[in-house]
């Protein structure tokens, strides 16, 4: 084991190198983002997206540069720079005229526009920003691919196969809705009739029972019309032999 001395010599080199290394690396300021890729045409353009975060205000010193390395070459050519305010186009090499700046510094875009692609144009293409004081930075790649007709991607094929089932998914849920809910209204048409039905039995079971029920009250009254002409004929025949008598 060291001695205490030589561990607090070993701490204090330790420390020493960590505050060091804090100091004299500066943190990432600027991070740039592109696509990974993109696929053009002959003779169409393309546009190169980039774009930007910065941790200070958009100075008016802001550079935006755009490197080219051809797919058959190591080397990297600058093709475009904005400085000042102010767009610089290459208009000696292989992208003379064809290069269009649609950036806006200010809304952190630095895109470009690539017009009449050409087989030559295959390659990688390198954004880099410099916004002082925040000129430390990671610059962004995206690799261009220039074909006589774009291929289709996997990607774009598996997005069509899972968009028509979903589309056929969501067909078969409207019909079984659909189903459903016209079996529902015919139980219900059916549910109104029957309970009409049974109203009209209940209706039927009372008028029946109301006309069983009347034949006796006539018996009664007609019994009760021969009762008072029984009556009034005994009185007719008593008044009959009273006069007989009187007569007598």
């Amino acid at each position: 084991m060291g001695s205490p001395a030589g561990l607090g010599r070993e701490k204090g080199l330790l420390l020493t190198v960590l505050v060091s290394t804090m100091v004299l690396t500066p943190a990432l300021a600027i991070h740039v983002y592109t696509d990974r890729e993109v696929h053009g045409t002959v003779d169409s353009k393309v546009t190169l997206s980039c774009s930007f975060w910065s941790k200070e205000w958009i100075s008016d010193d802001i550079s935006i540069t755009w490197h080219f390395q051809p797919e058959s070459m190591r080397e990297s050519v600058s093709i475009f720079h904005y400085a000042k305010g102010q767009p610089y186009i290459d208009n000696v090499g292989t992208f003379k005229d064809r290069i269009e700046w649609i950036g806006d510094p200010h809304w952190k875009d630095a895109s470009i526009v690539i017009h009449d692609l050409e087989f030559s144009d295959n390659g990688t293409f390198t954004c880099d920003v410099k916004n002082p004081p925040d000129i430390v930075g990671k610059s962004s790649q995206v690799t261009l691919y220039v074909f006589e007709n774009v291929p289709t991607r996997y990607g774009v094929v598996l997005g069509a196969v899972i968009g028509g089932v979903l589309l056929v998914t969501l067909v078969v849920l409207v019909i079984a809705y659909l189903i459903r809910y016209c079996w529902l209204r015919r139980q219900a048409t059916l549910q109104r009739r029957l309970s009409a039905m049974e109203k009209g039995k209940l209706r039927l079971g009372k008028d029946s029972s109301k006309r069983g029920r009347q034949p006796p009250v006539l018996y009664a009254m007609l019994d009760h019309s021969r009762l008072t002409k029984l009556a009034s004929d005994k009185k007719s025949k008593g008044g009959l032999g009273d006069s007989r008598k009187d007569k007598k």
